[in-house]
Parts: structure tokens; C-alpha cells; sequence
């Protein structure tokens, strides 16, 4: 069987390029409480990113996950001493059925929208 793995990239569409510098934080969701458990956090190299897969091999388990991505920190950190912005913590949650596939969660954002995807 081979080794799943959870990667993310995330883009930029206001300004068509990566996000880079962007913070991710991964948590594990308890189906029965809906606590959360964090597993980790990264931040998007230049291409927007991480350096490594989030996770994979058997840390990779069938359940809900969530990806918060700091989309208000990234567009205040290009343009300082702005409003508040109007996205701040973007929460994307999703299941993982087969821990053995890839499971590649891109987002795509600017200050105002974002839509994200299963991607390959």
C-alpha cells in the first residue's frame, strides 16, 4: 500500500503570484466533540508551498482534518497600518477517506474571496 500525504500551496490571485510567508496551522477534528487537536504549523515558502508535506506515511489517518490558513496576516503584512481585514483566519475542513492517496488542499485567496479544491 503506498504512503499517503497531505500537501498545500497557497496563491495569491490579487496580485497573481505564491503566497509566500503565509502561516498554516493543521489540527485533527474529534468527530464526537468537534474538539480540535492541533497537529502542527507551517509557514509557504516563495513558491507559496510548504517545504514538506503537512502530513504523510502513517501519520496520515482516516478522519476530519482542518487547515487554517492567515490570509489577514499575509495582506496586512503587504500593506501595513490598513483597515482590519476583511478575512482573517480562513478554516478549509475535510475528510480523509483513504490515507493512502494524496490528498493536496490548494487555497486560493485575495483580501476579499477564496475557493479551494482537491487538487493532485
Amino acid at each position: 500500500m503506498a504512503a499517503g500525504r497531505l500537501t498545500t500551496h497557497v496563491l495569491d490571485t490579487a496580485r497573481g503570484r505564491p503566497a509566500a510567508g503565509l502561516a498554516i496551522e493543521l489540527a485533527r477534528i474529534d468527530p464526537a466533540t468537534g474538539g480540535r487537536e492541533v497537529l502542527g504549523s507551517a509557514r509557504t515558502n516563495a513558491d507559496g508551498r510548504t517545504d514538506g508535506p503537512l502530513l504523510e506515511g502513517g501519520a496520515l489517518t482516516r478522519g476530519v482534518y482542518e487547515l487554517v490558513f492567515a490570509v489577514g496576516g499575509y495582506f496586512a503584512d503587504l500593506e501595513p497600518g490598513g483597515d482590519p481585514p476583511f478575512l482573517d483566519r480562513v478554516p478549509i475542513r475535510f475528510g480523509v477517506g483513504d490515507p493512502a492517496a494524496h490528498y493536496h488542499v490548494p487555497l486560493l485567496a485575495s483580501p476579499w474571496a477564496y475557493s479551494t479544491y482537491r487538487g493532485s
